[in-house]
Protein backbone atom coordinates (compact mmCIF):
# COMPACT_ATOMS: atom_id res chain seq x y z
CA UNK A 1 0.00 0.00 0.00
CA UNK A 2 1.53 3.59 -1.04
CA UNK A 3 0.56 6.16 1.77
CA UNK A 4 0.03 10.10 1.80
CA UNK A 5 0.43 11.29 5.38
CA UNK A 6 0.31 14.88 5.90
CA UNK A 7 1.99 16.19 8.93
CA UNK A 8 4.21 13.57 9.12
CA UNK A 9 7.46 16.05 9.98
CA UNK A 10 5.62 16.93 13.47
CA UNK A 11 5.17 14.88 16.46
CA UNK A 12 3.00 12.25 16.02
CA UNK A 13 2.84 12.12 12.26
CA UNK A 14 7.05 11.26 12.31
CA UNK A 15 6.63 8.50 15.38
CA UNK A 16 3.82 6.87 12.71
CA UNK A 17 5.95 6.84 9.90
CA UNK A 18 8.73 5.80 11.71
CA UNK A 19 6.38 2.48 13.16
CA UNK A 20 4.81 1.94 9.60
CA UNK A 21 8.33 1.61 8.09
CA UNK A 22 9.78 -0.67 11.10
CA UNK A 23 6.39 -2.71 10.91
CA UNK A 24 4.62 -3.03 7.26
CA UNK A 25 6.22 -3.02 3.67
CA UNK A 26 3.80 -0.16 3.17
CA UNK A 27 5.54 2.72 0.74
CA UNK A 28 5.09 6.27 2.44
CA UNK A 29 5.00 10.12 0.87
CA UNK A 30 5.54 12.62 3.72
CA UNK A 31 3.42 16.15 2.89
CA UNK A 32 4.45 18.95 5.19
CA UNK A 33 4.28 22.64 5.15
CA UNK A 34 7.12 22.74 8.24
CA UNK A 35 5.94 25.35 9.72
CA UNK A 36 7.29 25.79 13.44
CA UNK A 37 6.41 22.61 14.61
CA UNK A 38 7.31 20.84 11.61
CA UNK A 39 10.98 19.62 11.48
CA UNK A 40 12.96 17.89 9.03
CA UNK A 41 15.47 17.06 12.13
CA UNK A 42 12.45 15.08 12.76
CA UNK A 43 12.10 12.53 9.41
CA UNK A 44 15.97 12.98 8.94
CA UNK A 45 16.54 9.01 10.00
CA UNK A 46 13.01 7.58 8.06
CA UNK A 47 14.19 9.38 4.53
CA UNK A 48 16.83 7.03 4.45
CA UNK A 49 14.73 4.24 4.11
CA UNK A 50 13.96 4.15 0.07
CA UNK A 51 10.30 3.66 0.83
CA UNK A 52 9.74 7.11 2.28
CA UNK A 53 9.62 10.54 0.17
CA UNK A 54 8.97 13.57 1.34
CA UNK A 55 7.09 16.37 -0.52
CA UNK A 56 7.10 20.32 0.75
CA UNK A 57 3.79 21.29 0.69
CA UNK A 58 0.34 23.06 2.70
CA UNK A 59 -3.30 21.15 2.69
CA UNK A 60 -4.78 24.88 2.47
CA UNK A 61 -2.75 24.47 -1.65
CA UNK A 62 -5.19 22.58 -3.59
CA UNK A 63 -2.52 22.21 -6.07
CA UNK A 64 0.15 21.03 -4.38
CA UNK A 65 -2.33 18.67 -2.35
CA UNK A 66 -3.51 16.96 -5.94
CA UNK A 67 0.01 16.57 -7.55
CA UNK A 68 1.03 14.99 -3.73
CA UNK A 69 -1.47 12.28 -3.61
CA UNK A 70 -2.58 11.19 -7.03
CA UNK A 71 -1.66 7.71 -7.38
CA UNK A 72 -2.02 6.71 -3.35
CA UNK A 73 -4.29 4.46 -1.90
CA UNK A 74 -4.99 5.74 1.86
CA UNK A 75 -4.40 9.10 3.71
CA UNK A 76 -3.32 9.68 6.86
CA UNK A 77 -4.56 13.02 7.81
CA UNK A 78 -2.44 14.04 10.99
CA UNK A 79 -1.88 18.45 9.64
CA UNK A 80 -3.36 20.36 12.34
CA UNK A 81 -2.93 23.47 14.18
CA UNK A 82 -2.81 21.76 17.58
CA UNK A 83 -2.15 23.90 20.58
CA UNK A 84 -4.94 25.66 22.56
CA UNK A 85 -2.74 28.24 23.47
CA UNK A 86 -1.44 29.18 19.97
CA UNK A 87 -5.62 29.08 19.21
CA UNK A 88 -6.53 31.78 21.74
CA UNK A 89 -3.97 33.88 20.39
CA UNK A 90 -4.78 33.54 16.67
CA UNK A 91 -7.79 31.28 16.00
CA UNK A 92 -7.72 32.14 12.28
CA UNK A 93 -4.42 29.92 11.71
CA UNK A 94 -6.50 26.95 13.47
CA UNK A 95 -9.77 27.49 11.39
CA UNK A 96 -7.94 27.77 8.32
CA UNK A 97 -5.94 24.85 8.90
CA UNK A 98 -7.88 22.23 10.56
CA UNK A 99 -11.41 23.24 8.59
CA UNK A 100 -10.63 24.79 5.29
CA UNK A 101 -7.48 22.27 4.99
CA UNK A 102 -9.15 19.23 5.81
CA UNK A 103 -11.88 20.12 2.87
CA UNK A 104 -8.96 20.62 0.78
CA UNK A 105 -8.08 17.14 1.31
CA UNK A 106 -11.00 15.09 1.53
CA UNK A 107 -12.44 16.90 -1.62
CA UNK A 108 -8.56 16.30 -3.57
CA UNK A 109 -9.10 12.33 -2.20
CA UNK A 110 -12.31 12.07 -3.53
CA UNK A 111 -11.18 13.38 -7.21
CA UNK A 112 -8.18 11.12 -6.85
CA UNK A 113 -9.79 8.03 -5.49
CA UNK A 114 -7.98 6.96 -2.86
CA UNK A 115 -9.74 3.63 -1.62
CA UNK A 116 -9.40 4.99 2.54
CA UNK A 117 -8.76 8.47 4.53
CA UNK A 118 -8.29 8.08 8.15
CA UNK A 119 -8.78 11.98 9.84
CA UNK A 120 -6.69 12.08 13.16
CA UNK A 121 -8.52 14.03 15.40
CA UNK A 122 -8.54 14.69 19.42
CA UNK A 123 -10.68 14.11 22.54
CA UNK A 124 -10.78 17.28 23.48
CA UNK A 125 -13.64 17.93 20.38
CA UNK A 126 -16.27 16.35 23.50
CA UNK A 127 -15.30 19.08 25.62
CA UNK A 128 -14.93 18.72 29.63
CA UNK A 129 -16.34 15.79 31.69
CA UNK A 130 -16.35 15.95 35.79
CA UNK A 131 -16.67 11.72 35.77
CA UNK A 132 -17.20 9.09 33.43
CA UNK A 133 -15.49 8.94 29.81
CA UNK A 134 -16.94 10.23 26.25
CA UNK A 135 -18.56 8.04 24.15
CA UNK A 136 -18.16 8.26 20.74
CA UNK A 137 -21.88 8.86 19.82
CA UNK A 138 -21.68 12.10 22.52
CA UNK A 139 -22.39 15.25 21.62
CA UNK A 140 -19.44 17.39 20.65
CA UNK A 141 -19.20 20.52 23.45
CA UNK A 142 -15.24 22.32 22.14
CA UNK A 143 -14.25 24.88 24.39
CA UNK A 144 -11.72 26.41 22.61
CA UNK A 145 -10.65 27.66 19.17
CA UNK A 146 -8.44 25.05 18.72
CA UNK A 147 -10.81 22.05 19.30
CA UNK A 148 -13.88 23.63 17.99
CA UNK A 149 -11.50 24.16 14.46
CA UNK A 150 -10.41 19.99 15.41
CA UNK A 151 -14.69 19.36 15.74
CA UNK A 152 -15.09 21.38 12.29
CA UNK A 153 -12.81 19.05 10.53
CA UNK A 154 -14.12 16.14 11.95
CA UNK A 155 -18.06 16.97 10.42
CA UNK A 156 -16.48 18.12 7.10
CA UNK A 157 -14.47 14.76 6.52
CA UNK A 158 -17.51 12.50 8.06
CA UNK A 159 -19.59 14.94 5.65
CA UNK A 160 -17.95 13.21 2.66
CA UNK A 161 -18.79 9.89 3.38
CA UNK A 162 -22.98 10.53 3.27
CA UNK A 163 -22.04 13.02 -0.02
CA UNK A 164 -19.07 11.50 -2.11
CA UNK A 165 -18.69 7.82 -0.50
CA UNK A 166 -15.78 8.91 0.38
CA UNK A 167 -14.30 5.98 2.50
CA UNK A 168 -13.34 8.35 5.84
CA UNK A 169 -13.02 6.90 9.04
CA UNK A 170 -12.04 9.12 12.54
CA UNK A 171 -9.81 8.57 15.55
CA UNK A 172 -9.91 11.09 18.47
CA UNK A 173 -7.01 10.42 21.17
CA UNK A 174 -5.99 11.56 24.24
CA UNK A 175 -3.04 13.47 25.08
CA UNK A 176 0.10 11.77 23.64
CA UNK A 177 3.61 11.75 24.65
CA UNK A 178 7.15 10.45 23.46
CA UNK A 179 9.87 11.79 21.48
CA UNK A 180 9.96 14.69 18.89
CA UNK A 181 7.52 16.35 20.46
CA UNK A 182 7.48 19.75 20.18
CA UNK A 183 8.86 21.46 23.62
CA UNK A 184 5.61 23.79 23.94
CA UNK A 185 3.73 21.17 24.85
CA UNK A 186 3.64 20.25 28.66
CA UNK A 187 5.82 17.05 28.90
CA UNK A 188 9.07 18.01 26.79
CA UNK A 189 8.31 22.16 27.98
CA UNK A 190 8.64 20.76 31.64
CA UNK A 191 11.37 18.15 31.00
CA UNK A 192 13.40 20.52 29.10
CA UNK A 193 13.35 23.24 31.40
CA UNK A 194 13.99 21.01 34.23
CA UNK A 195 16.83 19.35 32.73
CA UNK A 196 18.21 22.76 32.52
CA UNK A 197 17.45 24.22 35.83
CA UNK A 198 14.79 26.15 34.89
CA UNK A 199 10.75 26.00 36.78
CA UNK A 200 8.13 24.88 35.44
CA UNK A 201 4.99 27.00 34.84
CA UNK A 202 1.78 24.90 36.29
CA UNK A 203 -1.93 26.61 35.83
CA UNK A 204 -4.18 27.35 38.04
CA UNK A 205 -4.25 24.52 40.93
CA UNK A 206 -2.85 22.00 38.74
CA UNK A 207 -5.80 20.09 39.22
CA UNK A 208 -6.79 19.78 35.37
CA UNK A 209 -7.06 16.48 34.14
CA UNK A 210 -5.32 14.23 31.30
CA UNK A 211 -5.59 10.68 29.96
CA UNK A 212 -1.79 10.02 28.61
CA UNK A 213 -1.11 7.68 25.27
CA UNK A 214 2.31 6.99 24.75
CA UNK A 215 2.78 7.92 20.81
CA UNK A 216 3.51 4.15 19.42
CA UNK A 217 0.36 3.12 21.42
CA UNK A 218 -1.74 6.01 19.24
CA UNK A 219 -0.34 5.43 16.28
CA UNK A 220 -0.72 1.51 16.45
CA UNK A 221 -4.39 2.02 17.19
CA UNK A 222 -4.54 4.63 14.02
CA UNK A 223 -3.22 2.23 11.44
CA UNK A 224 -5.66 -0.55 12.91
CA UNK A 225 -8.69 1.76 12.57
CA UNK A 226 -6.95 2.63 9.04
CA UNK A 227 -6.65 -1.11 8.24
CA UNK A 228 -10.17 -2.09 9.72
CA UNK A 229 -12.13 0.82 10.68
CA UNK A 230 -15.58 0.88 9.48
CA UNK A 231 -16.34 3.44 7.10
CA UNK A 232 -17.87 6.37 8.66
CA UNK A 233 -17.72 5.88 11.86
CA UNK A 234 -15.07 7.58 15.10
CA UNK A 235 -12.94 5.45 17.06
CA UNK A 236 -11.62 7.01 20.61
CA UNK A 237 -8.29 6.22 21.30
CA UNK A 238 -7.08 6.33 24.93
CA UNK A 239 -5.02 4.73 27.84
CA UNK A 240 -6.79 5.46 30.71
CA UNK A 241 -4.27 7.06 32.16
CA UNK A 242 -5.01 9.74 33.81
CA UNK A 243 -3.30 11.90 36.44
CA UNK A 244 -3.72 15.95 37.08
CA UNK A 245 -1.26 18.33 35.91
CA UNK A 246 0.33 18.36 39.73
CA UNK A 247 -0.01 14.93 39.83
CA UNK A 248 2.36 14.71 35.92
CA UNK A 249 4.68 17.38 37.45
CA UNK A 250 6.16 15.78 40.11
CA UNK A 251 6.45 13.17 38.31
CA UNK A 252 8.43 15.06 36.12
CA UNK A 253 10.79 16.61 38.98
CA UNK A 254 11.28 13.29 40.14
CA UNK A 255 12.90 11.91 36.94
CA UNK A 256 14.82 15.07 36.80
CA UNK A 257 15.75 15.58 40.23
CA UNK A 258 14.23 18.32 40.74
CA UNK A 259 12.59 19.27 43.84
CA UNK A 260 8.96 21.18 43.90
CA UNK A 261 11.05 24.58 44.44
CA UNK A 262 11.23 24.10 40.89
CA UNK A 263 7.03 24.61 40.37
CA UNK A 264 6.33 28.30 39.42
CA UNK A 265 2.39 28.76 39.44
CA UNK A 266 1.19 30.40 36.31
CA UNK A 267 -2.54 32.25 36.34
CA UNK A 268 -4.98 29.78 34.50
CA UNK A 269 -5.41 29.07 30.80
CA UNK A 270 -8.69 31.07 29.81
CA UNK A 271 -11.56 28.55 29.53
CA UNK A 272 -9.22 25.64 30.52
CA UNK A 273 -10.82 22.34 30.15
CA UNK A 274 -10.65 20.46 33.69
CA UNK A 275 -11.02 16.85 32.38
CA UNK A 276 -11.05 14.53 29.57
CA UNK A 277 -11.72 10.98 29.15
CA UNK A 278 -12.98 8.58 26.48
CA UNK A 279 -14.47 5.17 26.49
CA UNK A 280 -12.66 2.68 24.39
CA UNK A 281 -14.13 -0.19 23.82
CA UNK A 282 -14.66 0.16 20.45
CA UNK A 283 -10.86 0.29 19.46
CA UNK A 284 -10.27 -2.38 21.80
CA UNK A 285 -12.84 -4.91 20.00
CA UNK A 286 -10.73 -4.72 17.38
CA UNK A 287 -7.87 -6.42 18.83
CA UNK A 288 -5.82 -3.25 20.22
CA UNK A 289 -4.97 -2.43 23.27
CA UNK A 290 -1.82 -0.40 25.53
CA UNK A 291 1.92 -1.56 25.53
CA UNK A 292 3.44 1.09 27.34
CA UNK A 293 3.15 1.85 31.25
CA UNK A 294 2.85 5.49 31.99
CA UNK A 295 5.26 4.56 34.38
CA UNK A 296 7.86 3.13 32.24
CA UNK A 297 6.74 5.56 28.86
CA UNK A 298 6.92 8.42 30.86
CA UNK A 299 11.13 7.50 32.13
CA UNK A 300 11.73 6.58 28.60
CA UNK A 301 10.44 9.91 27.40
CA UNK A 302 12.20 11.93 30.06
CA UNK A 303 15.45 9.73 28.86
CA UNK A 304 14.94 10.40 25.59
CA UNK A 305 15.16 14.37 25.83
CA UNK A 306 17.77 14.04 28.15
CA UNK A 307 20.22 12.10 25.28
CA UNK A 308 18.59 14.03 22.46
CA UNK A 309 19.62 17.73 23.10
CA UNK A 310 20.83 17.93 19.38
CA UNK A 311 17.00 18.15 18.52
CA UNK A 312 14.74 20.20 21.15
CA UNK A 313 17.58 22.92 22.04
CA UNK A 314 17.25 24.79 18.92
CA UNK A 315 13.94 24.88 18.87
CA UNK A 316 13.60 26.34 22.21
CA UNK A 317 15.56 29.04 21.13
CA UNK A 318 13.82 29.65 18.21
CA UNK A 319 10.57 29.61 19.73
CA UNK A 320 12.03 31.73 22.75
CA UNK A 321 11.03 29.48 24.91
Amino acid sequence: MKLFVTGAAGFIGSNYVRWLLANSDDEVTIFDALTYAGNMASIRDVLDDRRCSFVHGDICDEDAVVRGMDGHDAVVHFAAESHVDRSIKDPYAFVRTNCFGTNVMCDVARRVGVQKFLHISTDEVYGTIDVGSFSETDKLTPRSPYSAAKAGSDLIALSYVTTHDLPVVVTRCSNNYGPYQFPEKVIPLFTSNLLDGKKVPLYGDGGNVRDWIHVEDHNRAAHLVLQHGEVGEVYNIGAHEEFTNRELTYKLLELCGRDESFIEPVADRLGHDRRYSVNIDKISALGWKIEHSFEQGLADTVAWYRDNRWWWEPLKANAGL
